[in-house]
């Protein structure tokens, strides 16, 4: 499974609703199952971001499926961080001469 940190900040059409935002994480992990993708984890937070979530998906198709979905709704823009666990950054720089 390939591992993606999701900062996200709410949209005008996004913070009018806020109070609905727990609903709206459950629909979201709902939607990201659909594409065969699992929200592992959801903070709200404090500072330049509003939420950061962590996702798990098979393939990159099916990630951006689902970011693609996502952001359709309009209620979040995000940036995506490609996460390595230890073992795979150690095969990574494994690599290096």
């Amino acid at each position: 499974m390939l591992t993606y940190v999701v900062l996200a900040q709410f949209t005008d059409q996004g913070i009018r609703a806020v109070k609905n935002s727990p609903q709206r994480a459950d629909q979201a992990a709902e939607l990201a199952r659909s594409f065969g993708c699992e929200m592992k984890q959801i903070y709200w937070t404090t500072g330049e971001y509003d939420i950061v979530t962590i996702v798990e998906a098979a393939d990159e198709p099916s990630f951006m499926s689902f970011g693609c979905a996502l952001g359709s709704v309009g209620n979040v823009r995000t940036q995506t961080l490609r996460a390595f666990t230890k073992d795979e950054f150690a095969a990574i720089v494994g690599k290096l001469p």
